[in-house]
């Protein structure tokens, strides 16, 4: 089990709030908000953004055993949505803040995801969105897989 708690704790104390913070980033440069949203443009492949850009040592040590890269914390503000889209690899989340009216949909299926201390492998190579009709933000850790 993930401890949801000690990561809050560490995130509160350690990473600036915003939409999307790259947890993740690329030798040589550790600005928190390179990497995130799309990554056309930049010279940097997905697999590159592997070094941490934050002092959190139990967080990271999570991202390191699940072997994720390009990890974000994201954000999703309240009564919003994403574009329905394709991602180039699947994604592992883990929940930290939400509730049953914040879920995704994979082709056309709905998935909910709470916050128990489990991580979830999303296929994210499929079709997909993600809701929440709260209001309240659902917060997330994303990061690739292979």
């Amino acid at each position: 089990m993930i401890d949801i708690d000690r990561i809050l704790v560490e995130l509160d104390m350690h990473v600036p709030n915003a939409p999307q913070v790259a947890l993740q980033g690329v030798e040589g440069n550790s600005d928190p908000l390179y990497g995130i949203g799309k990554l056309s443009g930049i010279e940097h492949k997905e697999n590159e953004f592997i070094i941490p850009n934050f002092n959190i040592e139990y967080t990271n040590s999570i991202l390191k055993r699940l072997g994720m890269y390009r990890s974000r914390l994201m954000t999703m503000r309240e009564t919003s949505c994403y574009s329905y889209h394709k991602d180039p690899t699947k994604r592992i989340h883990i929940p930290l803040v939400t509730n049953d009216k914040c879920f995704m949909v994979i082709d056309d299926i709905v998935h909910r995801y709470p916050a128990d201390g489990n991580y979830y492998i999303v296929d994210t190579t499929k079709m997909h969105t993600a809701v929440n009709g709260s209001w309240e933000d659902r917060v997330h850790i994303v990061g690739c897989i292979l």
